[in-house]
């Protein structure tokens, strides 16, 4: 039960960021697109919980299974139609990249609603509800399942191919746009990398601690089934992204919000396995000596993940800047050297050089001068500075 309320409660950040880049930006269908699938998505998870509800305690509510096929079974075609294909084919602008797109518009629709019509009328077992039969199948109708076998690849392809367009675009965009793609991309990155952690944790978790008892089996089971948990709250991301991108708000943040994700995600990963390695390794040279496990593996590990923050922090930093960032890392480098030449050169016009290319290599203008306001006749400076002042 709590599953599917953060499972509704991920997904509801669809049609609320939808609704509210529909009202500022009426034209761009971004925000109609994460709406309309939204709300299908909030349909299917209702339907879902109504439908079981209702055959769990027959006759409390009118229809469970038919409501089921037509909500359930039916919309996930256009729901994930919609944000796989035309979201990101539009995205940012509602355009799409050129006309040669068009051909994969049209199809992308066709593909949605061929499946859709397929999902409805195919016979069968209906998911989720324990073996109960499509009531709108039609039985004995071999040519539903060979179109929905023909149309059922069609669907990743279209995905992929509208993966492709929003590459495409990213290259050949400057400015304003390659920044709205950047938050997309890294909100779709983010949750795949989370994904892939998670899992990865939860299966570490699962090897290295083996139970011993029941409660140990509930703790581990328990530990699973929460990072699993943060791993659905993470979908909430991606609308959230689509919203600070369509509608611009703090849309050049982007670049400083990956820069930290890189490097307190390497920062957290690294220190993960040095603890994880720590208390193993740890433990498991207490067994060999004591015969038993020891609590101070763990407070030995917590010490050294103490110790490590700081200096592994400006290492993967450093690393960062040098291998993501590369401009940024030169433009510090460059203005550091000249920091401390400046302190040692005592050449106006060398200096005068170095300035206009220290100039040229970290801002890289257009044109770069430099002009030095020549000194005031003597008859020009001030009284005060022709009393105490000299001349030479």
């Amino acid at each position: 039960m709590v599953s599917d309320m953060l499972v509704f409660v991920s997904f509801l950040a669809f049609p609320l960021v939808g609704a509210l880049v529909a009202s500022r930006l009426p034209r761009n269908p971004i925000g109609w697109i994460c709406l309309v699938a939204g709300l299908f998505w909030m349909l299917i998870i209702l339907s879902e919980g109504y439908s079981a509800y209702g055959l769990a305690r027959p006759g409390s509510v009118p229809f469970p299974v038919s409501i089921h096929a037509l909500l359930y079974a039916w919309l996930w075609v256009p729901t994930v139609g919609l944000l796989g294909t035309y979201l990101i084919l539009l995205f940012p602008d509602g355009k799409l990249p050129s006309r040669r797109w068009h051909p994969l518009a049209w199809l992308s629709g066709a593909v949605i609603v061929l499946l859709s019509v397929v999902t409805f009328l195919t016979p069968g077992p209906l998911e989720g509800l324990g073996g109960v039969q499509n009531p709108f199948g039609l039985e004995g109708q071999s040519w539903v399942a060979v179109v929905g076998w023909v149309g059922l690849p069609l669907l990743p392809l279209c995905m992929l191919a509208s993966a492709l367009s929003l590459v495409l675009r990213y290259r050949r965009s400057r400015g304003e746009v390659r920044q709205q793609i950047k938050w997309i991309a890294f909100a779709a990155s983010f949750m795949g990398l989370l994904y892939l952690g998670i899992m990865s944790a939860g299966t570490v978790i699962w090897l290295i601690s083996a139970p011993e008892t029941p409660s140990e089996l509930g703790t581990r089971s328990f530990w699973r089934a929460l990072l699993e948990d943060v791993m659905v709250l993470s979908f909430a991301g991606v609308p959230v992204a689509i919203g600070f991108a369509v509608m611009r708000y703090r849309l050049y943040d982007i670049d400083l919000i990956i820069n930290r994700a890189l490097v307190y995600g390497s920062l957290t990963a690294t220190l993960a396995l040095v603890y994880v390695g720590g208390v193993v390794g740890l433990q498991s040279v207490f067994r060999a000596v004591t015969g038993q496990g020891s609590t101070l593996a763990v407070v030995a590990s917590t010490l050294a993940i103490a110790a490590l923050f700081g200096p592994l922090r400006r290492r993967v930093q450093a690393f960062v800047d040098r291998r993501f960032y590369r401009r940024k890392y030169d433009a510090a480098k460059t203005l550091e050297a000249f920091g401390s030449r400046l302190r040692e050169e005592t050449d106006l016009e060398a200096l005068s050089g170095d300035l206009v290319g220290v100039a040229r290599r970290t801002v890289q203008p257009a044109h770069a001068s430099l002009w030095l306001r020549p000194d005031a006749e003597p008859e020009a400076r001030s009284a005060a500075l022709r009393q105490f002042g000299h001349d030479e």
